[in-house]
């Protein structure tokens, strides 16, 4: 299963957690989304992972991207 990592900005609370946690587990091959709110990232794991469709999912539901972390 691959992994990618996320640098978010505009998130602070478990509402935002959440609303991450939606958009993102709707991107096809996505099976576990984690949000660290503390440390500003999003981890996705799955398989088939696209870097911009889940790039598109973290900005629709209204944040910003930082380039990948590598993880």
């Amino acid at each position: 299963m691959a992994q990618k990592q996320y640098t978010v900005t505009g998130m602070s609370c478990e509402h935002c957690a959440a609303s991450i946690r939606e958009e993102v587990s709707e991107v096809s091959g996505v099976r576990e989304v984690e949000v660290d709110l503390a440390g500003k990232a999003v981890t996705v794991h799955g398989t088939g992972l696209d870097d911009e469709r889940l790039r598109a999912a973290i900005a629709e539901a209204g944040y910003g991207v930082v380039d990948p972390v590598a993880a």
